[in-house]
């Protein structure tokens, strides 16, 4: 089962930034063992959030012609707790973008505490490449995340 730890985006500038939310509640199972009595998001959930985000930012770059995966995170850093309820917004930039990947700086804040901050570097594959890995395609293209970002398209159009 493929996760989307994005919601819809709020803002999309192609090759150069985007804003994306997630809302944290309850009905995530994960909550609930982590830590019980006192739920709050894995900082590893919100990685995965933020790297969504970014994937999606440099994938769209390129029309979405890459596999594009997650190659490094040469820095992260937590803040503060998220806690169901919260609204999680990520903010990404996209810093570099070359033929074999790209570089991407990311915040995550709820309302205007800064909750996580990264960088991601993302690698660019192609099929032949790839090998078994092709059988994936682009993650975000095969797995329905890049129907987050046409939504929010569709969802402002008059």
């Amino acid at each position: 089962m493929r996760w989307f730890w994005i919601d819809r985006f709020l803002e999309f500038e192609s090759g150069k930034s985007a804003k994306a939310i997630k809302n944290v509640t309850l009905a995530e199972e994960h909550l609930h063992d982590h830590y019980p009595g006192f739920p709050v998001m894995p900082g590893s959930l919100m990685l995965e959030g933020m790297a969504q985000t970014g994937g999606i930012l440099l994938g769209e770059k390129s029309n979405f012609e890459h596999i594009v995966v997650l190659a490094k995170v040469p820095k992260v850093q937590f803040h503060h707790w998220v806690r169901p309820g919260d609204t999680l917004i990520y903010s990404a930039k996209l810093i570099e973008a070359r033929d074999e990947g790209g570089l991407v700086e990311l915040q995550a804040h709820v309302g205007e505490k800064l909750v996580a901050e990264c960088e991601i570097i993302f690698s660019h594959l192609d099929a032949e490449t790839a090998g078994a890995a092709a059988d994936q395609k682009n993650f975000v293209f095969e797995f329905g995340l890049a129907d987050i970002l046409k939504q929010s398209h569709a969802a402002k159009a008059p």
